[in-house]
């Protein structure tokens, strides 16, 4: 029998939520798929979890399709595992960590490469038992400081994450492009517009990383690509080409100036402009900027980033290039602990004098001259030469990437997007199989270390890209594909007649395949046809005064926006070519465009 939204549970709102900043997180409250228990926690009502199960299907037919095999870890996990591969501290603040009544530790995990990695050791003992694929979709927890965008960033979510096990780096290899090839077909029949692009591999570890981003300007994750090459990349994850060397045998000597009071680069840019008799732009400064960073475990050190006063630090692209280590920037405290700070003038001397760890972003060349500070107040030294003047300890790409900077394959400029974080595929290598020692007996009868991948994609995240991508400003509209009820049938006559052509309909239409919500209520035909548009159905039928007069009900179209009559002997055909056309529109504007691949 069709579902009865008379005895479905659910309440639509007709007004926003209050902490509903997103149009995803709006619509999926007001339409009566999930409701907020807590900061980035929800609870999935009937509607949203047909949507999720939706997702989850089409994820295990691809991750079945490559011959990976279907597990369930715990969430509930002990600290033993992760205190082994060290991201029981690395995770910091992130990780849920709980007592048992014994006071043994535990977690509420993030995500699962240790048990997975213990799992295989326990099971597995010869070269002829690999390759090997085992994923699973499960809940994961995250303690995100500042949760936001409803399910799309939560403290609670649904992952589906798998890990290939191989004896060598050519079965890795292709069990890593397995993997890529199948995400693209789950995103491209769930309908999602994506991008892949190069990615840093973080906490994770591991060498090759490639995100899927589902485009959107909510997202808040940053990427770049090159048109002219295809090249894309999350920003943490763009390499800046060095700076060539120059010579610098002509410099004249390093001079420090009287400044005055220019504690900012637009004011020392002012002030050179002046008293120096040729341009200068924030380019020509070189900016010193002091955070602090603590290795897992460890105390708080200083260290100093040296980069063009026309740059700010990206702070994700500094985390992510000092991975697993924690970053903060100065305080109050800090500049008072150490007076050789003098901020808004600190140069490279007293840094080096005083042994801070210093590191220069790549454009920063040996032989280039700079004006910085030189660590007095009011002062500045002019033709400041890196390689004679002052050196570093390193080069560090924490600067921000801006759209127009050179791609760092020299084929064109790059342009920039946002998108949200809807999968992940890492070569992971040996870094969980040297935690705990997984070996095999190899075909040359010696122990053989096994190769690991890893692969995520967010599949309750997965409901709210697919939700803020379709939508329109009548309501939710969602594909066929993941649609909780592909077509809503509703009357509007005042009559019994009319509702019960309805009901026959919608029995005639679920008989056929088709998932079907019938709206039975004895409402208003205003507000039948504001919760229709409101949950989304991509296909209505309507059974009004059109019926007894012409033997025609009303099919309306969400994605075309067609509207028209049709003979009540076609209802079926007709609602299943509508469908047809609602899933060709969403292949035609989702992961077909140009640009998914990275080179």
């Amino acid at each position: 029998m069709p579902t009865r939204l008379s005895e479905l549970f659910v309440r639509t709102l007709r007004e926003d939520p209050a902490d509903a900043e997103v149009a995803n997180h709006k619509l999926l409250v007001r339409g009566g798929y999930v409701r907020r228990v807590s900061p980035g926690v929800f609870t999935w009502l009937p509607l949203g979890l047909k949507v999720l199960r939706q997702v989850e299907a089409v994820v295990r037919e691809e991750m079945d399709a490559i011959g990976a095999q279907e597990i369930l870890l715990p969430a509930l996990a002990p600290r033993q595992p992760y205190e082994t591969s060290n991201r029981w501290t690395e995770y910091g603040d992130n990780l849920f960590r709980l007592k048992d009544r014994k006071g043994g530790d535990y977690l509420l995990a993030p995500t699962h490469e240790e048990l997975f990695a213990l799992i295989v050791k326990g099971e597995y003992t010869s070269y002829k038992d690999l390759p090997v694929i085992l994923y699973q979709i499960q809940t994961k927890y995250r303690d995100e400081e500042r949760p936001r965008a409803g399910i799309l960033r939560g403290r609670e979510f649904v992952m589906k994450d798998a890990y290939s096990f191989d004896v060598d780096e050519a079965g890795n290899k292709a069990a890593y492009h397995a993997h890529r090839d199948a995400y693209q077909r789950i995103f491209d029949r769930l309908g999602v517009s994506y991008v892949i692009v190069a990615a840093t591999s973080g906490a994770m570890g591991g060498s090759a990383s490639e995100e899927f981003l589902a485009e959107s300007a909510i997202g808040e994750d940053t990427y770049v690509r090159c048109l002219e090459s295809g090249y894309a990349a999350n920003v943490e994850a763009v390499a800046t080409p060095p700076a060539e060397p120059v010579d610098f045998s002509d410099a004249p000597a390093a001079q420090i100036h009287d400044t005055g009071d220019t504690p900012t680069i637009a004011t020392l840019v002012a002030w050179a402009n002046q008293a120096l008799g040729r341009e200068v732009t924030g380019a020509d400064t070189l900016k010193n900027i002091l955070v602090k960073t603590r290795e897992p475990g460890g105390q708080w050190e200083l260290l100093a980033i040296g980069l063009p006063g026309d740059r700010e630090v990206d702070f994700k692209r500094l985390e992510a290039q000092l991975e697993p280590a924690e970053v903060a920037l100065v305080a109050e405290e800090d500049f008072a602990a150490n007076p050789f700070l003098v901020r808004g003038y600190i140069g490279p001397g007293a840094l080096r004098a005083n042994g801070v760890r210093y590191l220069l972003d790549p454009r920063v060349g040996i032989g280039t001259r700079w004006i910085t500070g030189a660590d007095e107040h009011g002062k500045h030294v002019v033709d400041l030469v890196h390689g004679r003047d002052f050196t570093a300890d390193g080069t560090i790409d924490a600067a921000e990437v801006r759209e127009g900077d050179p791609s760092p394959d020299g084929r064109g400029p790059l342009v920039a997007a946002r998108g949200i974080e809807i999968g992940h595929v890492f070569a992971l290598g040996t870094k969980y199989t040297d935690a705990f020692s997984v070996d095999v007996l190899g075909e040359n009868g010696k122990p053989a270390r096994l190769i690991m991948g890893s692969y995520g994609i967010g599949v309750s995240r997965l409901v709210g890209v697919i939700a803020e991508q379709w939508l329109d400003e009548k309501g939710l509209r969602w594909p066929p594909q993941v649609a909780p009820f592909q077509v809503h049938v509703l009357s509007t006559g005042k009559g019994g007649a009319e509702a019960e052509a309805a009901e026959r309909y919608a029995a005639e239409l679920e008989s056929h395949g088709l998932r079907v919500l019938l709206d039975d209520r004895k409402a208003s035909p205003g507000v039948k046809f504001a919760d229709a548009e409101l949950l989304g159905a991509p296909v209505v039928v309507v059974v009004g005064r059109d019926w007894a007069g012409e033997g025609k009900v009303e099919l309306k179209e969400r994605f075309s926006g067609a509207s028209g009559l049709v003979d009540v002997s076609v209802v079926v055909p007709s609602a299943v070519a509508a469908l047809a056309k609602a899933a060709a529109i969403v292949a035609q504007g989702s992961g077909q465009a140009a640009g998914k691949t990275v080179r």
